[in-house]
């Protein structure tokens, strides 16, 4: 479950960083990156995405996981990270409108 948890969290971080790298190219204009980092986040957010439900599934199926403060920790970061996600291309929508 270890080994899972700090998985999850990497790539939960780094769609994070991803996105935040997105809304600072997208202060400045560049939206061919804009579009890459945000394509980027959502690769590392479907891998992040996919390890948390590989352990539902085994808790569906009967086997326990071990709950303790990493794995409450990793998928704290995940819901940032889908949170920050959410709300930065938003952030983005609206500059590119307030733009044209």
């Amino acid at each position: 479950m270890e080994h899972v948890a700090f998985t999850l969290i990497l790539h939960a971080g780094n769609a994070r960083s991803y996105c935040f790298e997105a809304l600072s190219l997208a202060r400045i204009g560049k939206q061919e990156e804009v579009l890459e980092c945000l394509k980027e986040s959502a690769r590392e957010l479907q891998e992040a995405h996919r390890l948390q439900t590989n352990l539902l599934q085994m808790e569906a199926k009967g086997e326990k996981q071990e709950i303790n403060l990493l794995a409450v920790h990793a998928q704290d970061h995940l819901m940032n990270a889908v949170l920050a996600k959410d709300l930065i291309k938003e952030m983005i929508g609206i500059m590119q409108e307030r733009s044209s």
